[in-house]
């Protein structure tokens, strides 16, 4: 059980979905990982990060996927790359990560609530 949080504490954290719109591979990432670029549309615009997500995902099945994202976080040095955003996922029984994403298209930027 985790401590419980105000709506304040909850309302800090920005998540919104975006669309993919570039992915490559990120080979000097300790471990494998893919450098993504993903669109929030006009208000954030394209923000870059990373994920660990090559056990269910290729570059090329990332391209137009939309997926949701901590916006709000300072940016973090990883390898030689700038992350900007958190992309969200679960861990699937095995460890390999899974994507969070709706389930209808939504417009890119919506806040999650």
């Amino acid at each position: 059980m985790s401590d419980d949080i105000t709506f304040d504490d909850f309302l800090k954290v920005d998540i919104r979905v975006g669309t993919v719109v570039q992915a490559e591979p990120f080979p000097e990432a300790r471990k494998p990982a893919i450098k993504l670029w993903v669109d929030f549309g006009d208000e954030l615009g394209v923000k870059k990060s990373s994920a660990q997500i090559t056990k269910h995902y290729t570059v090329e099945s990332l391209i137009g996927r939309q997926v949701m994202a901590v916006v709000n976080f300072p940016p973090r040095q990883i390898g030689p790359m700038k992350s900007e955003i958190l992309v969200l996922g679960l861990s699937d029984s095995e460890g390999g990560i899974v994507l969070l994403h709706p389930d209808q298209d939504v417009p890119n930027g919506g806040r999650m609530h």
